[in-house]
């Protein structure tokens, strides 16, 4: 399957990078940190099947590995890039380390940023707290534009995410929203998840860089973030004051935190 993508800039003097958003997100999670990223990257933006702009088709393979292999397989055919730096978040970031286990000729550094698949114990089940969260979404979908410019809507969606919610522009909360409530691949992802955790390994050729903030409370220490699992040659870090989306709560850090990955 072909997915959304965007590029920045076609430089053949900047190195490519890819960017995998989250379940039930989209590739303007990352808004907060492509400008800055653009300056040094071919930065590339991913939509997974059924979020953001790519299309949900029934019945597509939707384990972290097969969504690995369908961006390898879009990267190439739609930029003929064989080999690229990558950033993932929750989700993204399990697609991430699933690629670089698979093919690491292909990756040249991982950033995984609040990375999902390294729990103690595979989901077995839908959470329901996250369920309501996506039946929230929906059901408020409507409201969102108007609805985001008062605090306490943006208390309900956001609080649990980020220590520093009030601190969110509306741009980033509206499209989060939106993002959720445009969703349709938000349960397949999910499902593709269940009884799965990242067990694979990742050659030591490929930098590695794990972080997650002192706040998680969507992927939670101890119980989601097993070190072992990671690959053994990770750097390990944790971020004061961020939860599971660090881009949004250290912008500039989380930038510093890739380029020094990728060896800039």
């Amino acid at each position: 399957m072909k997915l959304a993508t965007t590029i920045t800039q076609t430089s053949d003097s900047h190195p490519p990078l890819v960017l995998i958003h989250g379940l039930g997100s989209a590739a303007t999670a990352f808004k907060p940190i492509v400008s800055n990223l653009s300056q040094s990257f071919r930065v590339i933006t991913v939509d997974l099947p059924g979020h953001g702009q790519s299309p949900f088709i029934q019945g597509l393979a939707m384990d972290p590995q097969s969504l690995g292999r369908a961006i390898f397989d879009t990267i190439d055919s739609e930029y003929g890039i064989a080999q690229f730096h990558v950033v993932g978040n929750s989700l993204g970031g399990w697609i991430a380390l699933e690629m670089a286990a698979e093919q690491p000729e292909r990756i040249t550094s991982l950033t995984g940023l609040a990375p999902a698949g390294l729990w103690v114990q595979p989901a077995s089940g839908r959470l329901p707290s996250e369920a309501r969260s996506f039946y929230l979404a929906k059901a408020l979908k409507p409201f969102v534009k108007v609805g985001l410019r008062a605090m306490a809507l943006r208390k309900i969606g956001f609080a649990s995410v980020s220590p520093q919610w009030q601190e969110l522009s509306y741009e980033i909360c509206y499209d989060a929203s939106m993002a959720m409530g445009n969703c349709t691949g938000y349960f397949p992802a999910w499902d593709g998840m269940l009884g799965r955790r990242f067990d694979s390994s990742v050659d030591s050729s490929v930098p590695v860089t794990i972080l997650f903030g002192d706040t998680d409370n969507t992927l939670p220490y101890p119980v989601s973030q097993e070190r072992s699992l990671a690959p053994s040659h990770s750097t390990w870090l944790v971020i004061d004051q961020c939860g599971h989306a660090p881009m949004w709560d250290h912008p500039d850090l989380i930038v510093k935190i890739i380029r020094q990955t990728s060896g800039q």
